[in-house]
């Protein structure tokens, strides 16, 4: 079977082509960077919708669906919850809350042709730019609800390969301009609106672009006396060859009007191993790209330009790539030496490569983003990391690793140079950036972003089925952060509507890491059935933000007669099994019948006849029974008990392991939690406790009101006798409640702290 296909190349003539799609793959010309001509690049994929794939450790990574690659993402800077990303060839999304997206791929009317680019003026008017044509130029459109809702789309630029967008966010003499730039054929264009993307403007076409990667960026005018905000206009051209690129960079101070070079340096070689004219890295294709961004803040570094790009160090084929920067103080002009931006040791063992950057006109902090294979020693695997400097690219923070899964990059065993996406993005607000890339964890191309700095997040609740009228509580942990150092604030909802009252114990925020914060969650003659609380975490602008779901089940629960302070089950040896159970106080008791069943079986059966129960009492009472007929198994037991009128209980079940003999010569194998001693005790005492069968152990200690305070022992035990030692310095005189859980069995004990 071929394919045919039609299409335009450099917009000058129409050809034809018949493809195997067995060997289909990229457009192999070194000079232009269009998508490949691949089925799965033809029609738009349709999004599957968000999913949040959380980490034990509570880090997320947000997970937008199937799409084509080179993502590019903004946020607006009235309001950080919205944010934009597109995707090729025209896979959109969007978000209003800063956690969830909607796809929202928008009419271009022409069909789009790739290289999807976004921006945001300060006004908070989104700008979505794609190629066109086949590729003769780009098509602008432009939403005031984050792509709600379009305008007409407009012709922004002519060109053949690889634009660039970018909008003066400040309230300067160019406020709200837009700028895009495109390589054209013999040289670039450069375009400007002066009217939100109604009308646009060729003003400058450099004859220095020929490589894939002329970029715009807007910064602060701050020399010579000058102080405008949005006052200098740069583009950056690339030209050279592979492996000797050279960087032109030009500035306009007259809102892109007019230009001037300002230097021209060969800075970057080869990423990786170079093919038919291209860098690759393990088969994916790779481009020294100039990234550049200016700084618009007020802060210290203000009027600084920034140059990002990746190379292989040492220089030449073969070898194996860093991330570089560099700036100008001087508008472009003289530049500092490279600075290594990735940190891993023995660096020259690894890849970083698919640089981004963003420069926040709030803080004037500049985020970097990039792929990195230093957690595979093979190269063939690799992560997002990302970083920052807050000293002008001096010096920076230390890499985060924001993927929370490392995945292959030739997973498809593509014939290098392979596509995989050519760029991606970041994004900032005054807190916190969002990255966005293409993952291939699932071997196909997910769009994924993630916040950074960044924290984790875990949920748990104490007791997850009330009655009408009940409450429990939640314990919302922040285990661990990425860089992150400000306030985190928590609230809480409920689905589907009901009366909950939702309560924070003491706080509802943190400041430090790690720690906790509690959620009484209470139900006010709630109807019976099954809620989903939803808390949600988020720093002081809204953002970094995440969400945790605790599931309640709302019954009518009969209050239980008895007050069961432990069941246990021992072998004693042969086909013999103790069960011993013991109550703090009984109400009506009339007795118990014990039920087992094997492991294999779905139901229980009643083996013995009624242990009469002692009425009505408060004080302590000792039950114990033996079963002499359990075969070697592995047996759940439970306590059947039955109130004076002839109502039924049922206990949980406990885990008794008879797989293997004991004979009682050799001792008990049996559960057991032993009372602490001293008690009561100031500030220590030891906990002793036996275990009849391999598995987890933990025990744990809670206060008065449910609360864990503690955990003791949390680890995979062989069958024997253990003991730990218990420390309450620093905790208040009181009545404590400690909690031994191991293979099915559950004992609790009570002990006092006097000081």
């Amino acid at each position: 079977m071929r394919i045919s296909y039609r299409f335009f190349a450099m917009g000058l003539f129409a050809i034809s082509l018949s493809v195997d799609p067995k060997i289909i793959r990229a457009q192999d010309n070194p000079n232009l960077d269009t998508p490949p001509m691949r089925p799965e690049f033809g029609p738009t994929p349709t999004p599957r919708g968000l999913r949040v794939i959380t980490t034990a450790d509570g880090y997320d990574n947000f997970d937008l669906g199937t799409t084509s690659a080179e993502p590019h993402m903004s946020m607006n800077p009235l309001n950080p919850l919205w944010t934009f990303s597109a995707f090729n060839t025209n896979s959109a999304f969007r978000s209003t809350n800063g956690t969830s997206w909607i796809a929202s791929s928008p009419n271009f009317v022409v069909a789009p042709n790739g290289d999807p680019l976004t921006a945001y003026d300060s006004l908070g008017n989104l700008y979505y730019e794609t190629m066109y044509g086949g590729i003769t130029g780009c098509k602008v459109i432009r939403s005031t609800d984050n792509g709600a809702t379009w305008s007409a789309p407009v012709t922004s630029i002519a060109g053949v390969d690889k634009n660039w967008l970018a909008c003066d966010q400040t309230r300067g003499p160019y406020a709200n301009y837009v700028y895009t730039c495109m390589t054209k054929s013999g040289g670039g264009n450069f375009a400007r609106s002066t009217d939100f993307g109604a009308t646009w403007t060729n003003t400058f076409a450099p004859n220095t672009q020929s490589l894939p990667g002329m970029m715009v960026a807007v910064g602060a005018n701050f020399m010579g006396g000058n102080n405008i905000s949005g006052g200098c206009v740069y583009v950056v051209t690339h030209s050279g060859s592979n492996g000797a690129g050279i960087y032109t960079l030009y500035n306009s101070t007259d809102g892109g009007v007019t230009f001037t070079q300002k230097s021209s340096n060969q800075f970057s070689n080869y990423i990786g191993t170079e093919v038919n004219g291209r860098s690759t890295v393990a088969a994916m294709r790779c481009r020294p790209y100039p990234m550049i961004a200016a700084d618009n803040s007020f802060g210290a570094n203000r009027g600084r330009l920034y140059l990002v790009y990746a190379s292989n160090n040492p220089s030449g084929s073969g070898n194996k790539s860093d991330i570089f920067l560099r700036y100008s103080t001087d508008q472009g002009t003289t530049w500092s030496a490279a600075a290594v931006v990735n940190d891993d040791p023995s660096s020259q063992n690894n890849f970083q490569f698919h640089p981004a950057i963003w420069c926040d006109k709030e803080t004037g902090r500049l985020y970097i983003k990039f792929y990195d294979t230093r957690r595979v020693p093979t190269s063939d695997s690799m992560d997002v990391y990302a970083t920052y400097s807050d000293n002008g690219g001096l010096t920076f923070a230390p890499n985060q690793r924001l993927t929370n899964r490392t995945f292959k990059i030739n997973f498809d065993n593509a014939a290098a140079p392979a596509y995989k996406g050519d760029y991606d993005a970041i994004t900032s607000n005054q807190y916190a950036s969002l990255a966005v890339w293409t993952d291939f964890r699932n071997n196909n191309y997910l769009g994924m972003t993630s916040y950074f700095p960044d924290y984790a997040m875990l949920a748990s609740v104490a007791r997850d089925t009330l009655n009408f009228t009940d409450s429990t509580t939640g314990t919302i942990k922040v285990p661990a952060v990425k860089l992150y150092s400000s306030k985190v604030k928590f609230s809480a909802t409920v689905s589907p509507a009901a009366p909950f009252v939702f309560t924070w114990q003491g706080r509802d925020s943190l400041t430090s890491y790690p720690d906790s914060v509690t959620l009484k969650i209470k139900t006010n003659n709630v109807l019976q059935g099954n809620y989903t609380v939803t808390v949600t975490g988020q720093g002081p602008n809204g953002t970094p933000v995440h969400t945790r779901t605790l599931a309640i089940r709302v019954q009518f629960v009969v209050p239980v007669p008895i007050q069961l302070a432990s069941f246990t089950g021992t072998h004693l040896g042969s086909t013999r099994v103790r069960l011993n159970w013991r109550t703090i106080s009984e109400v009506n008791n009339y007795g118990f019948y014990v039920m087992r069943r094997q492991e294999n079986e779905t139901s229980f059966t009643e083996i013995s006849q009624l242990i009469p129960g002692h009425g009505t009492t408060n004080e302590p009472q000792h039950y114990s029974w033996t079963d002499s007929a359990a075969m070697l198994s592995r047996w759940y037991y439970k306590l059947r008990q039955i109130d004076l009128d002839g109502t039924e209980h049922y206990t949980e079940p406990i885990l008794v392991d008879v797989t293997t003999s004991v004979s009682e010569e050799n001792g008990l194998r049996e559960f057991r939690l032993e009372q602490n001693y001293p008690n009561p005790f100031n500030p220590s005492t030891e906990i002793k406790f036996s275990v009849a069968a391999q598995g987890r152990t933990t025990l744990s200690v809670y206060n008065s009101i449910g609360q864990e305070v503690a955990t003791l022992f949390d680890d995979f035990t062989a069958a024997g006798q253990y003991r730990v030692q218990f420390n309450g310095t620093n905790l208040a005189s009181g009545v404590y409640i400690y909690r031994l859980a191991s293979s099915g069995y559950v004992g609790t004990k009570h002990m006092i702290l006097i000081k």
